[in-house]
């Protein structure tokens, strides 16, 4: 009989046991539950906050629509001033062109006035036929060494490219049908390239 209440005693908890139990069980719990996360929200690895939404494609077009327009703006003004530019050139280049070869004629200019001046007193012809062949000799080296180079058309064959014929005359032979017989105003090369054509008479 002692032994079986002794027994008995030490299976029945004691108050304080209980209460022991309780709370390491409640603590289980406590350790067991995770907070729910919602699907919506993806918290940053470092910070814990929620990431930021991607952009859209809408807005991904939107902003390569913007940096087009950008680039587009920009060639154009470049173009504009582009074309500003090498309209004033050009407008620069035709008004100056000629002040080379002008400037290379002046000194002519000069000896044609000496010459008409010493006309009105002059009494000796061959001396002022002299200056004159001397100012046109000079005028001509001075155009010849700008590029200008005299057409010879007399007893050559007709040329379109060259002649501009005035008119016809019978040839005074056979050797001369076709060909020029005359020359009523010089045609003129620049640089091998026809400046003025030469008018003609042509033989038939």
């Amino acid at each position: 009989m002692l032994k079986n209440k002794k027994k008995n005693r030490e299976e029945e908890p004691s108050p304080g046991n209980t209460a022991q139990n309780e709370a390491e069980q409640e603590l289980k719990q406590d350790n067991g539950t995770e907070n729910p996360v919602s699907d919506n929200q993806n918290p940053d690895e470092n910070t814990g906050e929620p990431a930021a939404a991607k952009p859209s494609e809408e807005e991904k077009l939107r902003a390569d629509l913007s940096e087009a327009n950008d680039k587009y703006l920009r060639l154009y003004a470049e173009f504009d001033n582009f074309k500003r530019r090498t309209t004033k050139e050009r407008i620069d280049l035709l008004q100056t062109a000629g002040k080379d070869v002008l400037q290379s004629l002046l000194p002519v200019l000069d000896d044609f006035e000496r010459a008409l001046k010493s006309m009105e007193s002059a009494s000796d012809v061959a001396a002022v036929k002299e200056g004159i062949n001397l100012v046109h000799s000079k005028l001509k080296n001075i155009l010849v060494q700008k590029g200008l180079k005299e057409m010879e058309s007399i007893g050559s064959a007709f040329d379109a490219d060259l002649h501009e014929a005035i008119t016809n005359i019978p040839a005074p032979s056979d050797e001369m049908k076709g060909k020029v017989i005359d020359e009523v105003e010089k045609g003129y090369f620049l640089n091998d390239k026809v400046i003025r054509f030469a008018k003609v008479v042509v033989g038939n």
